[in-house]
């Protein structure tokens, strides 16, 4: 049911005051993190990143290479070295747009039929957070847009949005706003994801783990507010908006290097420490496929 250009679907607009009576109201100049890009009402439009320039008063940088983390190093902490990790990792992330992706997603036992709720209810309706729900949905293929939105006065780097299509239908699976944030929770950086939704975003922040192969995970999990994991907001004014964090759902990707020219991903979504979903990612240097 349509509640107007406000408050838009009743379903988006119940889930917002859920956030609101659950959550906790924050000063976004105090808590910079939970400070992300809100979406419409109406959901994620064709047109959602000249959009989301416009309304950020934000310019879109045209780097044929762009990268979800371009300056790596900013992730050092004491508990990860980024000069240790697999350079074929460090250069996907530093160079994400020379990729282009294959996928398959697996909906996890009794969760099945939430996955069709969900695209039932919100995802398709959203063009966001559209998690396919059988490997068949992406066998025609993904197209992968990497964009960078900038200020224009400092050429200062806020987002880097990863947008990603069905080829065959056009479909939006998943409209992430990338960019790095400190939380209480953590000493050192962690990469922030931000999915705008109707009035607010859900919002993952995750920290990185090396392996002693090189390989690298984000992983997004924690115990209290300010840890990493995973956020619901909902804007109330300009400066604030009620946060709701969701410690019960946890979820990792593993990146590692390949074949020649590939890196390859697994992403485990978690609740309540039960499995959800299972995605895996190929991810192919564009230029080695033409040699």
């Amino acid at each position: 049911m349509w509640l107007g250009d406000r408050r838009g679907h009743s379903s988006d607009w119940l889930t917002q005051r859920w956030v609101q009576a659950t959550g906790r109201r924050v000063d976004v100049r105090e808590f910079p993190w939970l400070d992300g890009p809100v979406g419409a009402t109406t959901g994620i439009a064709p047109t959602f990143i000249a959009d989301l320039a416009r309304s950020e008063q934000l310019a879109i940088r045209d780097t044929p290479d762009a990268g979800l983390i371009p300056d790596f190093g900013i992730l050092a902490a004491a508990d990860f070295h980024p000069d240790a990790a697999d350079g074929h990792v460090i250069d996907f992330y530093a160079h994400t747009a020379r990729y282009e992706m294959d996928s398959w997603a697996e909906w996890c036992g009794v969760f099945r039929p939430f996955g069709w709720l969900l695209a039932r209810m919100f995802s398709r309706r959203l063009q966001q957070l559209n998690v396919p729900l059988t490997g068949l949905d992406t066998s025609r293929g993904v197209s992968s847009e990497v964009v960078q939105l900038v200020d224009p006065r400092t050429e200062k780097l806020q987002y880097t949005v990863w947008l990603r299509r069905l080829l065959h239908t056009g479909n939006v699976l998943y409209a992430g706003c990338y960019s790095v944030a400190d939380v209480p929770g953590r000493v050192g950086s962690c990469v922030r994801v931000v999915f705008p939704l109707p009035n607010g975003n859900a919002m993952v922040l995750m920290r990185p783990e090396l392996h002693a192969d090189g390989s690298m995970s984000v992983v997004s999990s924690g115990q209290n507010f300010g840890d990493p994991g995973f956020y619901f907001t909902v804007r109330a004014d300009a400066h604030h908006v009620w946060a709701r964090y969701v410690p019960s759902l946890r979820e990792s990707i593993h990146v590692y290097s390949a074949e020649r020219g590939t890196v390859r991903a697994d992403h485990a979504l978690e609740l309540w420490g039960l499995s959800v979903l299972r995605l895996h990612y190929r991810l192919r240097v564009t230029n080695v496929l033409k040699q």
